[in-house]
């Protein structure tokens, strides 16, 4: 009797060790896989800060829903954590209520992320990375427009008459005159409907309606590509850009760096270190895209997708934990999915740390 209770207790160890290797094997598919991630990121980032060597770049605050969604990933981990304590004390009501928190956690954190990508965009900043400085549709490259009696210009992104910013109602009718511009007809001159307000001038040349058409005093009609340039300031002032992609007032909004040094502006063009840009400088400037933000919407994504993922893996979780097979003795699926949450957390902490002080 005594022999049978001998192998019953050794064959429970076998069990046992078996067990815990089995788990052990579970938890480091789990940590290569967060090593891998690990140097991925560090490929974006170090990539990041390269790129910034010896070009244009653009600075800007980070959207306040990337601030809701850090906050969110942070509690969801604590969540996730007091899940595991309840689980192993046996509390299967409080391993169910844990984990779709978490979920639903997890989710929230998705839907904060896509409302910062659209903060971004009502910025100026796109994954495509636009450009700095506007040069297709430029105002005054070409095009100028009267607003009654006195010539609009641009200062940085504003559209100021007679010295002062045009007010939301002028720079509205602006808006509306300049729409029926947005669509050119390469064949065809724009049909064009005089509003007594705005006049156009090409070249310094005051245009005309006539017959509905555009035409200067001397009868010239403009040529397909001067149409396309004018639907492509039409299309600035709808997004309201003046010389610049990115929305909002210059160094206050959003800053220009090069070589680290941060760039003024004076009479509608770049400063560096107080002088006016070179030709090379100037052109260098209008050619280069805004890498930043095709960096920062990157590096961002590419953590969400990750998020997506273990989130499907978490949906998993809450089935297992509503089904019994994630109970007090066989939690290891918990444990994997929590490592990897936390992990994730502490991932963005690090790249919004990491934006913050570097972008």
């Amino acid at each position: 009797m005594s022999e049978k209770i001998k192998e019953v207790h050794v064959e429970n160890e076998t069990n046992g060790d078996d067990k815990i290797q089995v788990e052990r094997a579970k938890m480091n598919i789990i940590y290569v896989g967060i090593a891998s991630v690990v140097m991925f990121f560090g490929g974006m980032t170090s990539a990041y800060i390269v790129s910034m060597g010896d070009a244009f770049w653009i600075k800007f605050p980070l959207p306040t829903a990337f601030w809701v969604s850090t906050a969110i990933i942070a509690i969801s981990s604590v969540v996730l954590q007091l899940t595991i304590a309840a689980v192993r004390k046996g509390n299967i009501k409080g391993l169910k209520i844990g984990v779709v928190t978490t979920l639903l956690l997890g989710i929230g954190f998705v839907y904060t992320q896509f409302q910062g990508y659209s903060q971004l965009a009502k910025k100026g900043s796109h994954m495509t990375g636009s450009g700095i400085i506007v040069s297709d549709g430029k105002y005054d490259a070409y095009f100028a427009v009267k607003q009654g009696k006195e010539f609009i210009v641009v200062d940085g992104n504003d559209y100021i008459k007679l010295g002062k910013v045009l007010t939301k109602s002028e720079m509205e009718s602006l808006k509306k005159y300049m729409k029926q511009f947005l669509k050119p007809d390469i064949k065809k001159n724009f049909k064009v409907k005089n509003d007594g307000i705005h006049t156009l001038y090409w070249e310094n040349q005051e245009m005309n309606v006539v017959d509905g058409e555009l035409i200067t005093n001397d009868t010239l009609k403009m040529e397909s590509v001067d149409r396309v340039r004018l639907s492509y300031l039409a299309r600035n002032i709808q997004d309201g850009r003046g010389d610049f992609f990115m929305k909002g007032k210059f160094g206050k909004d959003f800053h220009v760096f090069y070589k680290g040094v941060e760039m003024g502006y004076k009479n509608g063009g770049l400063t560096y270190k107080g002088k006016q840009l070179d030709v090379y400088l100037q052109v260098k400037a209008v050619e280069s895209a805004d890498t930043a933000s095709s960096f920062l919407w990157a590096i961002t994504i590419a953590h969400l997708l990750h998020i997506i993922a273990t989130l499907l893996y978490m949906v998993r979780i809450v089935r297992f934990s509503f089904s019994g097979k994630i109970n007090q003795e066989n939690n290891v699926r918990l444990r994997m999915g929590a490592v990897f949450w936390h992990f994730l957390g502490l991932l963005w902490i690090f790249l919004l740390l990491f934006l913050l002080f570097i972008h």
